[in-house]
């Protein structure tokens, strides 16, 4: 094969905190539903049988400290904080201890959703595309080492828009932890590294209009931040 006709949007490499190196972005898995409070205030039951999943283009996403522009299509635009995990080794079919292992570090990140969309599209049983995965909709903080944060019990999972906390939640409110769900996920998709896992987010959720600030964080990782701008007219 000669050249390529054209090039394609590359992801944004995830910076690893006190390192010069970067996390190059594969595919993003998101787990939905995985705070019983969160479903509640969406109007949804939680299905504690098996944890469920949407997907997000890698090339969508941002880095922390991003200047976006208020998406095209919705009038209700929503943040959602999230913890991330990052995959460090491949792993298929997993057992606990090697979904443990297969993990490279934690980061915040944000999941940016046409809610408008999102639910017009939901009550007519159709994918969520047009809701969850758009331009700019996926924000990675930098990524902590696994050895260098330890433990995710315990921690504090929050969110600010403009200083006012909006979600305050702990990552043990989740209905799925990072094991169950890397040994169901591996169950379906060989696991590889590049692979980030956004594990739901908690209660609070709401929208976010043109000028507003976002600064959301899990105990002991970096912090990440977006700010909305004016909509694009052309």
């Amino acid at each position: 094969m000669g050249e390529l006709l054209f090039n394609l949007p590359e992801a944004p490499a995830v910076p690893v905190a006190g390192e010069s190196s970067g996390y190059p972005i594969g595919r993003i898995f998101c787990v939905g539903r995985n705070y019983a409070a969160h479903a509640a205030e969406m109007g949804n039951e939680v299905d504690r049988e098996s944890p469920f999943y949407f997907t997000k283009a890698a090339a969508n996403a941002v880095l922390t400290g991003a200047v976006v522009p208020y998406p095209p299509g919705t009038e209700n635009f929503h943040y959602e904080m999230e913890l991330a995990v990052a995959i460090g080794a491949p792993v298929f079919r997993a057992a606990a201890e090697e979904a443990q292992a297969a993990v490279f570090g934690y980061g915040c990140a944000l999941d940016m959703t046409r809610r408008d969309l999102q639910i017009r599209e939901r009550q007519k049983q159709r994918p969520w595309d047009l809701g969850k995965d758009l331009e700019n909709g996926t924000v990675f903080a930098p990524l902590t080492r696994v050895s260098d944060w330890g433990n995710p019990s315990g921690r504090r999972i929050w969110l600010e828009v403009n200083g006012e906390v909006r979600q305050d939640a702990a990552l043990e409110d989740m209905i799925w932890s990072i094991e169950e769900i890397i040994c169901h996920l591996s169950g379906f998709y060989h696991l590889r590294p590049g692979d980030v896992i956004l594990t739901g987010t908690p209660a609070g959720v709401g929208p976010v209009q043109a000028g507003d600030r976002m600064h959301g964080g899990v105990d002991g990782l970096p912090p990440v931040d977006l700010t909305l701008v004016a909509a694009e007219r052309y």
